[in-house]
């Protein structure tokens, strides 16, 4: 009689991480910031059709790395999830702490109960109306979530991208000079080789908290290069 073929837990569970780490590796990097009016969303995405970053309620945007399918599926259930409690009770219900602890669970059952992870990494900020208010949660492929202060990079070469943003970010920045930060991040470290990257292989959005209640601005290349351009 043939032994059956035994498997640790925990080499399973290593070999999840892993797979997902080097499909999340192979994705563009985000770079997500807080500065003085609100929060700003930096990918690099030449694609104008297939986003990474979005809105998922009044005060709450998306970004993602990874597979599209995957961040995608994610980022429709969040908006319906929003969508069915702001009806239900009330819009300031919505938060984007409620909405992170829903993805939480959702990714870590994936992550546990599948054969396959799903091979995205998430952020969701919300701006709040002081930027003490503002929240930024990450979310990883195996549904761990941090609370993550000022700026935060993910996929690709995130750790040097973060560690570049450490060194430069400050509270107060304004629009512009937040912009051309990630910006140079984005191509100082994107990367293997710097590059500079134009505004048409960029997507770029921002909450604005000054704006009464849809907050989610989506800056097209004409507007980046105005601000980048011509300062806040």
């Amino acid at each position: 009689m043939s032994v059956p073929f035994y498997v640790s837990p925990e080499q399973i569970m290593r070999d999840k991480a892993d797979f997902a780490r080097k499909g999340i590796a192979r994705g563009r990097s985000v770079v997500v910031l807080q500065y003085d009016e609100g929060i700003a969303f930096i990918a690099e995405n030449p694609s104008r059709a297939l986003h990474k970053i979005s809105e998922l309620y009044d005060r709450v945007g998306f970004a993602a790395v990874g597979k599209y399918n995957e961040f995608e599926s994610l980022r429709v259930a969040g908006v319906r999830l929003a969508d069915m409690r702001g009806y239900s009770y009330d819009r300031s219900d919505v938060t984007g702490r409620s909405l992170a602890n829903a993805y939480a669970q959702t990714l870590g059952t994936i992550f546990t109960e599948t054969a396959k992870p799903f091979e995205v990494e998430l952020v969701v900020a919300e701006v709040g109306e002081s930027p003490d208010e503002d929240q930024l949660y990450r979310l990883m492929f195996d549904g761990s979530v941090s609370d993550e202060h000022g700026y935060v990079a993910m996929g690709g070469s995130s750790e040097r991208i973060n560690t570049a943003l450490g060194d430069r970010w400050r509270p107060g920045l304004p629009l512009a000079e937040a912009l051309r930060l990630a910006i140079d991040a984005l191509g100082e470290f994107g990367d293997d080789q710097p590059r500079v990257l134009g505004t048409a292989q960029l997507e770029v959005a921002i909450l604005d908290r000054s704006r009464p209640r849809r907050t989610f601005v989506r800056l097209d290349n004409g507007r980046l290069t105005e601000i980048i351009g011509g300062g806040s």
